[in-house]
Parts: C-alpha cells; sequence; structure tokens
C-alpha cells in the first residue's frame, strides 16, 4: 500500500474518533445514546469527500464514488435521526440493554462503545478510498456493474423505509404487522437492500487494486444484520409486541431475501 494509502487512512480514523467523541458527550448531555446511529451513518458522508479532496485518483471515479457515499450516508443518518429525535427522550431498546449492563461505569463504557464505531466506520470506507486513489484513465464493467448494484441496494431500501414508514403513519396499524409492498415477500426487505448496497460499494472497489480485498466490509454488514443488531433483535422485539400475528408472519415469509409467502 502507498504512503498516500495511509496518510488518508490516518486522516479519516482522526475524524471519525473525533466525530463520535463529540457525540458520546452530545449524549451524555441528552442522556439518550442512540444518537451514534446518527452518526455512524452520517460518518461516511464526511470521511468520504476528504478521501476524493485528497486522492490522486481518476476525478470521474472520485465522483462516482463519494456521490454513492454521500446518498447512502446522508439517506440513511436523516432517517434515523428524525427517528431518534420522534422518540427522544426514550432510547433505542439496544441502548437501554448496555445502559443496565454497565452500571457503574456508564460513561466509560459508552465512550469505548462509540470509539469502536469509529474503527468500524472507517475499514468500512476503505472501497470509497481505494476508488479514490485510483489513477486508471477509464472505469471498468465491474464499477458500473457495482454501481448498478448500489442503486438497486438504496432504491429497495429506501422504497422499504417509505413503505413501513406509511404503514406506521396509518393509526389502523397499530399492533398489525406490516405486509405492505416489499415487506410481503420479505420480514426485513430493508436489511436485505442494504446488504445489497455494500456489496455494490465493494464490486466498484474491485476495480481499483486492491479493491477485492474490502470483501469483509459487505459480509461483515451481513452479519450484523443476520446475527446481531438486526434480524435477531428485530425480530425478538416483534414478538413481543404483536404475539402469534408476528409468528403466523414468521411461518410464511421469508426472513430476509424477498420471495413469494407460503400458503
Amino acid at each position: 500500500m502507498s504512503y498516500d494509502f495511509w496518510l488518508l487512512i490516518g486522516i479519516g480514523a482522526v475524524v471519525a474518533f473525533l466525530l463520535f467523541a463529540l457525540t458520546w458527550l452530545l449524549s451524555l448531555k441528552l442522556n439518550n445514546f442512540s444518537f451514534v446511529d446518527v452518526t455512524w451513518s452520517y460518518a461516511l458522508a464526511v470521511i468520504a469527500p476528504v478521501y476524493a479532496w485528497l486522492g490522486q485518483g481518476l476525478p470521474q471515479r472520485k465522483v462516482i464514488a463519494v456521490t454513492m457515499a454521500l446518498l447512502w450516508s446522508l439517506r440513511l443518518g436523516t432517517y434515523l435521526f428524525i427517528r431518534v429525535k420522534k422518540h427522544h427522550p426514550h432510547e433505542d431498546v439496544r441502548y437501554e440493554v448496555l445502559r443496565q449492563k454497565w452500571q457503574g461505569q456508564l460513561a466509560r463504557n459508552f465512550f469505548l462503545f462509540f470509539q469502536a464505531q469509529a474503527v468500524l466506520i472507517v475499514l468500512l470506507s476503505l472501497p470509497v478510498l481505494l476508488a479514490c486513489l485510483n489513477p486508471a484513465p477509464t472505469l471498468g464493467f465491474v464499477e458500473w456493474a457495482g454501481f448498478a448494484l448500489w442503486l438497486v441496494g438504496l432504491s429497495g431500501e429506501a422504497l422499504s423505509d417509505a413503505q413501513m414508514q406509511r404503514f406506521k403513519s396509518d393509526p389502523a396499524s397499530k399492533g398489525q404487522v406490516c405486509q405492505a409492498g416489499l415487506w410481503r415477500f420479505s420480514r426485513h426487505p430493508n436489511y436485505f437492500f442494504e446488504s445489497l448496497v455494500w456489496w455494490g460499494f465493494w464490486l466498484f472497489a474491485c476495480g481499483s487494486p486492491w479493491g477485492w480485498a474490502t470483501v469483509y466490509a459487505p459480509l461483515m454488514i451481513l452479519y450484523f444484520l443476520l446475527r446481531v443488531t438486526g434480524i435477531p433483535l428485530t425480530e425478538e422485539c416483534a414478538v413481543k409486541s404483536k404475539g402469534d400475528a408476528y409468528r403466523e408472519y414468521q411461518r410464511t415469509t421469508s426472513a430476509f431475501v424477498p420471495w413469494w409467502p407460503k400458503s
């Protein structure tokens, strides 16, 4: 790896650590740690332009890479900000659990947790960084394919979120299970399309030297969605709040990949 690569990684890390440190201070002041999700989403919109500004890659490639990062980051970050603000001062259930677990060392442990999120976003930003350093004079087929996959993922995720928001805004939907639009074919279409977004980032990066090595990025996202804070926690809460209606939804509807529901 070149000197420019390591320099930009260092700059990106400093920016990320500062962003999450400020978020930690704000969270302590507001007594609500859910804001870390907003910063996690917005952070790429801060780091990616720095990579494009300082990177020596092909301008057209940098514009596409940064546009991909900005649109994903700003859409998801704004969506989460509105949701967190709407529920404030109530925290996401994940942070309520951590709050109970970390009693006595709350501030210290949440600071470390926030900085772990900074490390994660720096690692996930590497597909964009490698593209911003690539001086190849033309964009290859694999890069256009990655962009197309990213676009499908972003569009599907935005549509999923809009359909769920419309469902929740209807008073008649209270206590019901959303099966509108994409939610008829997957219990978590937003997570499925989020995964496609990151496979798109990776495929785009494959057009640059060492881009293939960032395959860990979509695999990490997939792991979190399927095994950690995505489907398991969401479904646990849904069963508690909706009971048998959600259990029937689980029986008939694919958990992740959209597919025709069972009869």
